[in-house]
This record gives structure tokens, C-alpha cells and sequence, in this order.
């Protein structure tokens, strides 16, 4: 689930980090990082785990207008859709979610307000509406009507992403990135695997894990080599004055260049360009995208790198 992208998100934060700091030690880095990518992890089922706060809170709403004194008619014979989705009873009951949440306990409790909130506005919604005209839902229209409630409802919610904010400050650049693995588990679960549908992994493999790490230490232990080619080709403007941000950018931009033989020298250009957009000034990634782009050129003609 923690895709090379979130990876390099997080390294040039801890990068950063290091260079603010009076008393390092890589040791104490790399468990920040590890740290950070497992309070990533953490978001993911936070999220799963959103939907089902979110059906339980509807059951116990139905069961409270059931139990009124003088009940109406549609307190005692209420559209029972959100209850009875297949999809969502299979998740509730995913061995894998329960077990993390053992392991690793994280509740709701604390949002009340919020949960209420958005649980209104999934039932005044066309597509609650829609659902509940349904006679007999599907499996395939169960889990359709959460990922569409999921999309429209849940992912990029500003007052979601505050309250992820405060829980957490390794959220704050995770939420995006989460969310849309959160679609492609929706997307990815079949009836017949039951509760043994499978999640996510936290890496797609041990390959994703050593890339972390490995990037972290060379970007780290390689700082004099890379700052020395960074400083060569920005001649023209006073090397003191360049952005912070910007210097750590394409240390650690350097740094995947010259190590990983495996990844196009392209790819991780755009990927730290993208960076550059989200993290540092308004025109850093024209910038970077310049003195690496130079740097590139001159340690492929000094046959330093041989990759494309």
C-alpha cells in the first residue's frame, strides 16, 4: 500500500528533519521513518474502519426510533439497505481489520459530531435515495453504493482532513494518497473471499521497504557529494540564499539518481518535481527541474551513471 511516491514524500521530510536537529543519530532517523510509514498503514484502516463506525451509528439510530415510547410507522419500519449491505458486513468481519485493530486499537469515539454529521448527509443524499429504492441489493450494488459514498462523501472532506490532522501529524500529507488506496480496496473485494478477503499490505514487497531505507542512508551519508554537484551547476545564483526546501529536494533527488540503476533517471526527475510543487516555493520546480536536469547531463557524460 505504501507506494514509492508516499516513500519519497516521506524521506525528504525526514531529510529535512535531520538537518534541524543539534543530535542525530541514523539509527533513531530510520525509525522515524519506519514510524511514519506505519502511521501511514494505521490511515488505511482508519478509513476501512470509517465505514463501518459509519453503518453502526445508522443501526443504533434505527434501534433508538424503534424503542421510542410512541413509535411512528416509519420509526418501526425503517429501510434497512445500510444494515443488511453484504459488502459492508463482509468488511466489518475481515479478519484482517479485526486482527489490526487488536494489535493496533484506533476508535471514533472522539467525533461524535462529525460522524453524526456525515451520516446525515449520506441519507439526505440522491444516492442514499437511490439505493434505498433498490427491492433487493446486489453484492456488486452493496459495495457500488460505498465506494460511490466513499468518493463523494469521504475523500478530499475538508473537515475530515482536519480532524486526521490533529489525530495525527504523519496524516497531514497522507490523506490523498490513502484515500485512493482505500477506492482500490473497495473496488478489489469479491463476496466469495468472505472474511478472508485480503487487504493491502503495508509494503507491495520487502523490495519497497529496502528502497526506504536505502534512499534514506545515502541521501544522509552522501550529502557532501551531492551538495558539491548541486553547488557546480548554481554558479549564478548565491548558494547561501537558495531555498532550504530546494537544497533538500535534489540531494535526495540525486541521491535515487546515482543509486537505484533499476529506476529511469525520468521518473525520478517527475517525481521530485512533484515534490518540489507541493512542498517548496512557487517556482522551485522550474528551478530544480533545471540544475538537475544539468546534473544528469554531466555525470552521464562522464559515464558515472550508465541508465536511461
Amino acid at each position: 500500500m505504501i507506494n514509492r511516491n508516499l516513500i519519497r514524500i516521506r524521506i525528504v521530510q525526514i531529510v529535512y528533519s535531520w538537518y534541524q536537529n543539534t543530535n542525530n543519530d541514523l539509527r533513531n532517523t530510520e525509525k522515524e521513518l519506519l514510524f511514519g510509514l506505519q502511521k501511514s498503514y494505521d490511515l488505511y484502516f482508519y478509513l476501512l474502519s470509517l465505514m463501518v463506525v459509519l453503518t453502526k451509528a445508522y443501526e443504533n439510530r434505527v434501534e433508538t426510533k424503534r424503542n421510542k415510547h410512541l413509535p411512528s410507522w416509519e420509526d418501526l419500519n425503517p429501510n434497512t439497505h445500510l444494515i443488511d449491505n453484504k459488502f459492508m458486513q463482509q468488511l466489518s468481519s475481515n479478519k484482517q481489520l479485526q486482527h489490526y485493530f487488536a494489535e493496533r486499537p484506533m476508535i471514533w469515539d472522539a467525533d461524535t459530531s462529525f460522524l453524526k454529521n456525515l451520516l446525515d448527509t449520506i441519507l439526505e443524499s440522491d444516492l442514499y435515495k437511490n439505493y434505498t429504492q433498490l427491492v433487493s441489493p446486489s453484492y456488486e450494488e452493496d459495495r457500488e453504493f460505498w465506494k460511490k459514498c466513499f468518493k463523494q462523501f469521504i475523500y478530499l472532506n475538508e473537515e475530515l482532513d482536519e480532524i486526521l490532522e490533529d489525530e495525527c501529524i504523519y496524516w497531514n500529507d497522507d490523506v490523498e494518497i490513502v484515500q485512493s488506496f482505500v477506492l482500490k480496496t473497495i473496488k478489489k473485494f469479491s463476496q466469495e473471499k468472505g472474511e478472508e478477503q485480503p487487504l493491502l499490505p503495508m509494503f507491495k514487497d520487502e523490495e519497497d521497504k529496502r528502497f526506504a531505507l536505502k534512499l534514506l542512508h545515502d541521501s544522509i551519508l552522501n550529502e557532501k557529494n551531492y551538495r558539491a554537484l548541486i553547488e557546480k551547476h548554481t554558479e549564478k545564483w548565491d548558494f547561501d540564499r537558495i531555498a532550504f526546501m530546494d537544497m533538500i529536494i535534489m540531494q535526495v533527488a540525486l541521491s535515487e539518481i546515482c543509486t537505484f540503476e533499476s529506476i529511469p533517471t525520468s521518473v525520478s526527475l517527475n517525481e521530485y518535481i512533484e515534490i518540489a510543487k507541493s512542498y517548496s516555493t512557487p517556482k522551485s520546480s522550474t528551478f530544480i527541474n533545471g540544475i538537475l536536469d544539468a546534473i544528469v547531463h554531466e555525470i552521464k557524460e562522464e559515464n558515472r551513471i550508465f541508465k536511461k
